[in-house]
Parts: structure tokens; C-alpha cells; sequence
């Protein structure tokens, strides 16, 4: 099988910067397994690498739709698929890093695309809900049950809203299904302590503000905001709108967005916490450690053909 190395873990974890190095340790490229870093424009909300960030090493599946484009985990898999088999084809490694995690289980074939969402009354149960309740109400069960898809579901896709919480009612493992795994994925994430996480959260959005990120929903977001969907799941770019509208002031702008930054982590971890293929690193020494599994887990695969 193909060797593909897989980072993945929560925001601001250091996976950019650990799949940078180990691309240069190893001739790989990097794919970005990120929902929002796919939009062009949407730079400083994103944390996307810039060319400084980048060092050097060829990136993929940044900036390759509009913020207007409707943008499905389906249209991910086949871009990145396509990348890998190009970075492969010319002799290096893909790495795919990022910490959207359905987007990395449909692509190294952890979860199906035809997998079941549920049964039928629950799907009735939240139709009901809706029509009695409406869109706000049925988005704050979302956030509850079904909280690890926030930043990839829009809150006014109805439909899909309410797949997830059908799938989350109905227990994910059993809907899940493996499909066949056409890579040998390697998995890494940096195990580093919740409360220094937390911490470079709060700096990470400080930093983004100073930056411009308000400028940047200005000049990006808000002429088209009428035609945006899954971009304006992003979180930063909602809190932003929320205080250019007049709904929030600067500061519960900041503190939403810090806030839901954590929430958000913490959601990731969860999930990836269920990958039992994933080697946690030693935030202090993941460089080292993971290249030493890399090399042990391609000397395994290529024994085993």
C-alpha cells in the first residue's frame, strides 16, 4: 500500500509546523486536511500557512474554492486523492495534516460516504422539531449532540444539521463503516497539555485580530455574505459578522471567538481520541518521536509486500 503520514489533533497543537519539518526530513509535501483553509482570501481566521510558514514545502487543497462555493467533504476526498497520487507519482510523501476529523477518516477510508445516517423516526422526531421550533432551536440541539461538526456544517443547511444529530442519536460507531484503505497511514498527533492548549488559543485569536482579522471578513466576507454557506461556518468569521452587525462589542467578539476556539478543540480531541491507530506525542520531543515511527512504519509496510 501507499505510505501516507497522517497528523492530526486540535487547533493550534503545532501540527503545521511538525508536518512542515518532518516534509523536509522525509522529501514530503503537505495536504491540508483543514474545512476552512480551502477557501481563497480566508487567511488570518484560518490560520493557513503563508509562504514564510511554509519554508519551502509544496502544500495542497489551500485556497481552492470561492467563499460563495458550496463546499462537501466528497469535493475534499476526491482533491486530495488526486494530490496524494500526483505527490506519490513524483516520488515523495504526502502528509496530511490537519484537524478536521471527518474529512481525514473519509480519506484514508475510516468512514464510509454510504454509511447509514439512522432510522426513520428519529428523522421524523427532528423534522417535527424544526417545524415547531425552527432553525435556532434546532441548531442549539446540534451544538449538544452533535457538537464535533461545528465549523463544517452551516447553521441554515437543514438537511445536513439534521443528519447529524440523527447520526449522533443513533450512536457514530454504529453508523460508521470501514471502507477498503488503499493507503498505509501512519498517524501522529501532539499530546499536548489542555490548559497550555487553551493558552495558545486565547494568544492565537489576539494575534488574529491585530492582524486584521475583522478587516478581512470586511473585505472578504461581507460583500458576498448572502451567497456564502459552508464558509460562514467558520469560526471567527460568524463572531466577526455578530459584531459588525452590531449584535456584540469588540470585547464578547473576542471572548466568543477564544471560547469556541477551546469548545471546538476540544471536540477534535475527542475525536481523534477514538483512533486508536494514532501515536501521541511528546509535545516536547515530537519531532524525534515521530520520526522514528515514520521510519519503523515504512519499513513495516514495505516488508509486508
Amino acid at each position: 500500500m501507499k505510505n501516507i503520514i497522517v497528523i492530526a489533533g486540535a487547533t493550534a497543537s503545532g501540527k503545521t509546523a511538525l508536518a512542515i519539518n518532518l516534509a523536509k526530513r522525509f522529501n514530503g509535501e503537505v495536504v491540508s486536511a483543514d474545512s476552512m483553509q480551502i477557501y481563497k482570501n480566508m487567511d488570518i481566521g484560518t490560520a493557513k500557512p503563508d509562504e514564510k510558514e511554509m519554508d519551502g514545502v509544496p502544500h495542497h487543497m489551500l485556497s481552492v474554492a470561492e467563499p460563495t462555493d458550496s463546499y462537501s467533504a466528497k469535493d475534499f476526498v476526491e482533491g486530495a486523492k488526486k494530490a496524494i497520487d500526483d505527490i506519490i507519482k513524483r516520488g515523495k510523501l504526502p502528509i496530511i495534516a490537519g484537524g478536521t476529523g471527518m474529512y481525514i477518516d473519509l480519506l484514508t477510508g475510516r468512514m464510509d460516504f454510504d454509511a447509514p445516517a439512522g432510522d426513520e423516526k428519529v428523522r421524523r422526531e427532528l423534522e417535527m422539531f424544526y417545524e415547531e421550533n425552527g432553525i435556532d432551536a434546532l441548531y442549539a440541539v446540534f451544538l449538544k449532540e452533535a457538537g464535533e461538526y461545528e465549523g463544517k456544517i452551516h447553521k441554515n443547511d437543514v438537511k445536513r444539521v439534521m443528519r447529524a444529530i440523527e447520526r449522533a442519536r443513533c450512536g457514530f460507531e454504529k453508523s460508521e463503516k470501514t471502507t477498503k484503505n488503499e493507503y498505509n497511514s501512519i498517524w501522529l498527533a501532539i499530546d499536548i497539555d489542555r490548559e497550555k492548549l487553551y493558552n495558545k488559543i486565547n494568544v492565537r485569536v489576539d494575534i488574529m485580530l491585530k492582524d486584521g482579522l475583522i478587516e478581512e471578513v470586511e473585505r472578504v466576507i461581507v460583500p458576498v455574505r448572502d451567497k456564502c454557506t459552508t464558509s460562514l461556518a467558520g469560526i471567527g468569521y460568524k463572531e466577526v459578522l455578530m459584531y459588525l452587525d452590531g449584535d456584540i462589542n469588540l470585547e464578547e467578539m473576542t471572548e466568543l471567538i477564544k471560547k469556541r476556539s477551546r469548545n471546538y478543540a476540544k471536540r477534535q480531541l475527542t475525536w481523534f481520541r477514538r483512533n486508536k491507530d494514532i501515536h501521541w506525542l511528546n509535545e516536547n520531543n515530537a519531532f524525534n518521536e515521530a520520526v522514528k515511527i515514520i521510519n519503523e512504519g515504512i519499513d513495516k509496510n514495505e516488508n509486508s509486500n
